[in-house]
């Protein structure tokens, strides 16, 4: 397999003892009495006490399970964080953290994010008092402009979703921290803990839905938030034992396993990623291409400062009409119509319908969300079938429009032929 280093690229160096840190942290042999390599799943809900209120650290699986306990453990050390905390689903991680917050309190959320985030600030969270506002906060000067008395939590993407914007947190950092208690979370969901690291460029929470990358597998959904604050640590250990959105151990048992193979998984994402990308820039069928990896994104410049490589989630604009975009999605064989990303599966996906339907149309049409603008979320198969399967697909989605064409032509010249035609004189 192509490593990282053996194609040219100039982002940060990698993080170093990754790979050994997801192998091993949390996973010591000594802590089960077999010696098992592999961390058991503990399926059991309840456990023995040696006397009322006394136990050997577990009493109920919402409270603690030491499988999750593992996988939390792992989580942290590639976070470059001192905690992590496993949830049942991304969305389930948001929610537990927007509950830090009280009736009155402002939410400044990037105005691109994901269409579940979107739709939980917008018609969830603002039902409960909060005051929730939506801003391009790539421009650190409209962030600034937004914060209040009222503000206590900054929300981030970076890369955004879909359209890929790269967003400064070192700079919002500065800026956040200026205003006394603000929270700043990053969603770090499309580069995973092996491409960027928020907490070390002054984010308080850094979380995912490890449903993608950080899981890998297409088979678990789960939500993981890390702190390096004790406090805030505290709050939301409380909150994700008195809400209980946790969870199960099979689940945990998965993620922690997909986390083994994260640095060659994003390794090889990164090279089909960036091979799509040139190759879809290359391609007189495509209008524009978004990938962070690319010299032609806005923000490539601070992706390499930021970032110690790029995932395989590429936004393009195809040329046309919905009917193009929904041809050439139609004629995908290798990538899958579907949503959800960061599989080992290359997925394929048209965000205005499908992942980003809940956004308002008039939100959509501001933020650039087209009915032809088409994501991909490249998987680990061969480069050269990926590319082959794009091509014929861009082919087809052309082959469609000369048809149509052809048969308006054909139309017109039947009925003119037929004499039904207006004699303006």
């Amino acid at each position: 397999m192509q490593k990282k280093d053996d194609f040219p690229h100039d982002f940060l160096p990698g993080f170093q003892h990754f790979a050994t840190q997801a192998i091993h942290v949390g996973q010591e042999p000594e802590q089960w009495r077999s010696q098992a390599v592999v961390p058991p799943i503990s399926l059991s809900t309840t456990f023995k006490q040696g006397a009322p209120g006394q136990h050997s650290g577990f009493d109920y699986s919402r409270s603690g399970n030491p499988t999750r306990n593992c996988l939390e453990k792992a989580v942290a050390a590639l976070d470059g964080a001192k905690y992590s905390l496993a949830f049942a689903s991304g969305l389930a991680a948001t929610m537990t953290i927007t509950h830090l917050l009280k009736a009155g309190d402002q939410i400044i959320c990037m105005d691109d994010v994901y269409g579940g985030t979107n739709r939980y600030f917008s018609q969830v969270a603002s039902e409960f008092g909060l005051k929730i506002s939506f801003v391009d906060c790539s421009k650190t000067k409209l962030l600034e402009a937004a914060i209040t008395p009222e503000t206590k939590l900054v929300w981030l993407e970076t890369p955004t979703n879909p359209i890929l914007k790269m967003i400064d947190i070192e700079a919002c950092a500065h800026i956040v921290h200026k205003h006394g208690d603000i929270i700043l979370v990053v969603d770090n969901t499309f580069m995973s803990a092996y491409f960027q690291r928020p907490l070390s460029l002054g984010a308080d929470i850094c979380m995912y839905s490890a449903t993608k990358y950080m899981n890998g597998h297409s088979d678990v959904v789960m939500g993981l938030v890390s702190v390096n604050s004790e406090n805030l640590h505290n709050r939301l250990r409380f909150l994700q034992n008195s809400l209980g959105a946790v969870p199960s151990p099979l689940d945990c048992y998965l993620c922690n396993r997909g986390l083994k193979t994260l640095q060659v998984r994003m390794d090889k994402h990164f090279e089909n990623g960036m091979a799509v990308a040139q190759f879809l820039e290359s391609n007189p069928r495509v209008e524009k291409v978004l990938y962070p990896g690319l010299p032609s994104h806005p923000q490539h410049e601070l992706a390499k400062r930021q970032c110690t490589g790029c995932p395989g989630m590429i936004s393009f604009y195809i040329k046309g009409s919905l009917q193009h975009a929904e041809t050439f999605l139609k004629s995908l064989k290798i990538f899958t119509l579907a949503e959800s990303l960061g599989g080992f599966e290359s997925l394929a996906e048209l965000p205005a319908i499908m992942t980003h339907a809940s956004v308002p149309k008039n939100a959509r049409d501001v933020l650039g969300i087209s009915d032809t603008l088409i994501r991909l979320s490249v998987g680990l198969e061969d480069k050269k079938d990926l590319l082959e399967d794009l091509d014929q697909a861009l082919k087809a989605a052309v082959s469609f429009l000369i048809i149509i064409i052809c048969v308006c032509v054909c139309l017109y010249f039947n009925f003119r032929s037929e004499g039904h035609y207006i004699d303006n004189e």
